[in-house]
C-alpha cells in the first residue's frame, strides 16, 4: 500500500463508525464493472413485468419456506 494510501486509511479510520461504513461502501461500489449499456433499464422492465403478473392473479411466486428448503436440499452436505 502505497504511503497517499495508508495516510487515506489513517485518517478514515478516525472517522465515526457510521462514516467509515460509508466510505467502506463507496470503496467497494467502486470496484464494480460497469454495467452494460441497457442493464439497468433491462432490469426495470423485467421487475415491471413481473410485477403486473403478480397484481394480474397470472403469477403467485413460492413461499419463501418452500424455496429456502430447495435451495438447501441442493447444498453439498456436511
Amino acid at each position: 500500500m502505497s504511503n497517499e494510501a495508508q495516510q487515506i486509511l489513517r485518517e478514515a479510520l478516525k472517522l465515526p463508525l457510521a462514516e467509515r461504513a460509508d466510505v467502506a461502501s463507496e470503496l467497494l461500489a467502486s470496484l464494480d464493472e460497469p454495467e452494460d449499456e441497457g442493464v439497468e433499464e433491462a432490469w426495470a422492465l423485467e421487475i415491471e413485468r413481473r410485477a403486473r403478473r403478480v397484481l394480474a392473479g397470472e403469477s403467485t411466486g413460492t413461499d419463501w419456506v418452500e424455496v429456502r428448503a430447495r435451495i438447501a436440499s441442493n447444498l453439498p452436505k456436511r
